[in-house]
């Protein structure tokens, strides 16, 4: 497959999902949703085969979360759970790490969240203070984490902690399984304005014990590691945006054709129409490069892929604000109403303008790695 085309069997599994997202739709329920998403195959589509998974990529995989997303019912657990944490443990876990975890998250039994987001270290993630020392046989991982999602539902989160480099004694990335009972492991639920089925945590880790199989991966590879998590995230966080911002624009053309204030539908002004006409645009090309990212990704190039990956999550959430924020106004006072959903949008669309990383660290990205400019910082 191309990047810019799809094959038959994409073209059919959009259609599959679209269907069930229809089934669903705006008052979905996340955990009947889940289970049958599940059923269906959908969540473990990027994983192996040879684990419960449906053998694809995030190809697949930013596929049908934003076929659930252009429904109204978007899953934010498949972010976290198969893409990120099941891509991590796919690639470098061990066999026992692969057999424990992987079938549970294809077939929606187990989630995992995943935990890399400090208060003191935003975006830079030289500064986290999360680490893990040797203790004998186990590790002991110290630190805090916040805004890590579904926290309270995952039967584990993956952390991102730092471990001393026995040769330079410097910090290096490294990724622990943290079970959700583990003693020391306490989460506090953050009350956030953005109304979403999966809710925000901050996290402590005091001297939480772990056995030495709960490092994933080579403790000397810890980039490579969290980059192979990374770079599927802002595939499948453009995904989500480009879901919501489908959602909307949905509603907001369906909106303009019907209503009728003079002679005709206020559709047939330019004023409405060609904004919308815009956002369209402005997805659809934030989709291309969603496309171009997870297809580099699932080909193993994985510096293309970050490069790649990046931009499409930042097309996206501009693309998907501008969408949201079109959609209301086209609706006028009925778009802050609850009967037409879209209020709450508002909110909600601009996650993908922040997280996982910022806009503006973005085109840091851009300037510095595509441009060659100095940095700044």
């Amino acid at each position: 497959m191309s990047p810019a085309t799809e094959t038959e069997e994409h073209k059919a599994l959009r259609s599959a999902v679209a269907a069930l997202g229809k089934r669903h739709g705006r008052d979905y329920d996340i955990n009947t949703l889940w289970s049958e998403a599940a059923k269906l195959g959908y969540l473990g589509v990027n994983l192996p085969e040879a684990y419960g998974g449906g053998g694809g990529g995030i190809a697949e995989l930013s596929i049908v979360l934003e076929e659930l997303g252009a429904a109204g019912c978007p899953l934010l657990m498949m972010v976290v759970s198969p893409a990120i944490c099941g891509t991590v443990i796919a690639r470098f876990g061990t066999e026992a790490q692969k057999q424990e975890w992987l079938p549970g998250l294809a077939d929606g039994t187990r989630t995992m969240a995943f935990g890399i987001t400090e208060p003191d270290a935003g975006s830079n993630s030289h500064r986290i203070t999360t680490t893990a020392r040797r203790d004998g046989a186990d590790w002991l991982l110290s630190g805090r984490k916040v805004f890590i999602s579904g926290v309270d539902i995952a039967d584990a989160t993956l952390i991102v902690g730092r471990t001393e480099d026995a040769r330079t004694g410097r910090l290096k990335p490294s990724l622990f399984i943290v079970p959700r009972d583990a003693d020391g492991f306490e989460r506090r639920r953050i009350d956030m304005e953005l109304h979403s089925a999966e809710k925000q945590f901050e996290l402590t880790l005091d001297d939480v014990r772990l056995p030495a199989d709960a490092l994933v991966g080579d403790e000397d590879a810890g980039l490579l590691q969290l980059f192979a998590g990374l770079n599927p995230e802002r595939v499948m966080t453009a995904a989500f945006a480009i879901g919501m911002g489908r959602y909307a624009l949905s509603r907001a053309v369906e909106y303009a054709r019907e209503r009728t204030v003079w002679k005709q539908p206020i559709g047939a002004h330019q004023a409405v129409a060609h904004p919308l006409a815009q956002a369209h645009i402005d997805l659809e090309l934030a989709r291309l490069m969603m496309q171009k990212a997870a297809y580099l990704y699932d080909s193993g190039d994985d510096v293309a892929a970050g490069e790649a990956a990046n931009m499409a999550k930042y097309a996206a959430g501009e693309a998907c604000v501008r969408a949201v924020d079109q959609s209301v106004h086209t609706l006028g006072g009925n778009g802050l109403t609850r009967e037409f959903g879209l209020a709450s949008l508002i909110t909600a669309s601009r996650v993908a303008r922040i997280a996982p990383v910022s806009r503006e660290m973005i085109l840091n990205y851009v300037s510095h790695q595509t441009l060659g400019l100095p940095k700044s910082y």
